[in-house]
């Protein structure tokens, strides 16, 4: 596995971002993970999704490593909506999201949501759908559309990553209020954006 960086913004959380999904071999890191997570990756039918989810539990392993000194395999329980938490440790919060470009990992002592997605056309009826008024102008009225689409996409997603909503049958009003913090980062030349998000 190709490391590519990590990027600390301050005491309380660590974000940790890999393009190398392909720089790895499978069948020895799948012999590496926790038999839960092996499980999880294998259910995708293609191997590039394995390969995500393979990634992106190797990222969250080296995170406990440097962060907090935990050599096993992290084991995951799972809240309401599917949310999960790391067994034996309540005061370590994190959160995993790959696309097709990069996996990312945020790590934090208190609660954190990421979103990592690939910058890709988009349907007009998807954006009406997903956003409000304000943020549809906003979009129609980029100087590139499907960039600025994928900025509020991930903003919103990672919200409700923070929250263990999961994905809401109202997407318009996610990011109504200012009870939460939203970093984003625009890897365009990878063609992806993540954003962190975190109570304000």
């Amino acid at each position: 596995m190709k490391f590519l960086f990590k990027n600390k913004k301050n005491d309380a959380r660590m974000i940790y971002i890999d393009e190398h999904i392909d720089d790895f071999d499978l069948e020895t890191a799948l012999r590496q993970i926790s038999a839960q997570r092996r499980e999880q990756a294998l259910r995708f039918k293609f191997e590039r999704g394995q390969r995500t989810c393979v990634l992106a539990y190797l990222l969250l392993k080296r995170a406990l490593r440097e962060e907090y000194g935990i050599k096993e395999n992290p084991i995951f329980e799972y809240g309401e909506h599917g949310k999960p938490a790391i067994v034996g440790h309540p005061e370590i919060f994190f959160n995993l999201s790959h696309c097709r470009e990069a996996v990312a990992c945020a790590v934090s002592d208190r609660p954190i949501g990421i979103d990592v997605e690939s910058v890709r056309e988009f349907h007009e009826s998807l954006v009406r759908y997903t956003m409000n008024d304000q943020e549809v102008a906003a979009i129609m009225g980029a100087a590139r559309p499907e960039v600025a689409f994928i900025r509020l996409w991930t903003m919103k997603e990672a919200r409700l990553k923070l929250t263990g909503e999961g994905i809401s049958n109202n997407m318009k009003d996610v990011l109504c209020g200012n009870a939460f913090r939203y970093d984003t980062v625009e890897c365009l030349q990878q063609r992806y954006i993540y954003t962190v998000c975190e109570y304000c």
